[in-house]
């Protein structure tokens, strides 16, 4: 099976699933995506695998799905609607394959780990990040919304509501680990073996016993309506990402034209900010 933008390497009981797009700080695309998916389903499918562990190449974990469109051909709008709703079912499946998959799942996250990347990240059982490393879900400042509503079931709806209402995008590993997204903090050089040697510790255990623990712990939550809550999410996000408004168009022409920053800048001038809004630890 040869990829394209990851890679698929085995460890003894581990399988390493690395994000390969560094020259794009590891965006995730959509052919990203289907082959994270093929990579997960060989995974699960090897009985010399007990556990699945992701990171990224290069300078990033991931900055989070690929901005840039993925050409459409000669499109009606109804057909790039159903397009749309189709590419997020595709990511929101991504990120709750590592949720659900009866296999434990690690993410070893480094440098930057947002939106839908941190969502996949903090969607695996077990997260470890280097020190220094950003986390964040900025979509709303694009004027998208979380693929996967899964932070309220992390951290909480308060810190919830603050990381994706106000777009944050400067979450410190320290912070993160605080608020229960992540579950330690290393040195970036010791980012993998750290990692490593947290999924050896859960592989030289009963492998049945660790999957059926992981399945009623996942039940604890499931129980509670969270599937059904989190598909609700993701009709909404579907929503927000296929309304076009004055505003939104406008932004994502400065977008495509110029990038991220000046479409911000502009959203920051019509609101008569001049400067970056700077954020401080409450105490």
């Amino acid at each position: 099976m040869k990829f394209e933008t990851i890679k698929y390497e085995k460890d003894g009981p581990l399988a390493w699933i690395t994000l390969n797009r560094p020259e794009k700080l590891n965006a995730i695309s959509q052919t990203m995506t289907a082959e994270i998916l093929l990579a997960t389903d060989k995974a699960q499918c090897d009985d010399e695998v007990s556990v699945i562990l992701i990171k990224g190449e290069g300078r990033a974990f991931s900055a989070g799905f690929d901005l840039e469109p993925e050409p459409e051909g000669d499109l009606d709008e109804d057909e790039k609607l159903q397009a749309l709703k189709l590419e997020l079912h595709h990511d929101f499946d991504l990120i709750m394959r590592f949720w659900h998959s009866p296999k434990p799942t690690i993410a070893a996250v480094h440098t930057y780990c947002l939106g839908g990347a941190m969502e996949l990240a903090v969607a695996c059982d077990l997260t470890i990040a280097a020190a220094g490393c950003r986390f964040g879900e900025p979509e709303v400042k694009f004027g998208s919304g979380a693929v996967a509503m899964i932070l309220p079931y992390i951290c909480g709806p308060k810190r919830a509501k603050e990381i994706l209402l106000t777009g944050n995008d400067r979450i410190s590993a320290e912070q993160a680990e605080a608020w229960g997204l992540i579950n330690r903090v290393v040195r970036p050089e010791n980012l993998e073996t750290r990692a490593r040697e947290l999924a050896l510790e859960i592989a030289r255990n009963d492998q049945h016993a660790v999957r059926i623990t992981k399945q009623a712990i996942n039940k604890t939550y499931e129980f509670g309506k969270m599937r059904n809550a989190l598909k609700h999410a993701l009709e909404l996000d579907i929503a927000i990402e296929s309304t076009e408004t004055e505003e939104s168009r406008r932004f994502n022409e400065i977008l495509r034209e110029k990038g991220a920053k000046a479409a911000i800048e502009w959203r920051d001038e019509r609101l008569g900010y001049t400067g970056q809004v700077k954020r401080h630890d409450i105490g």
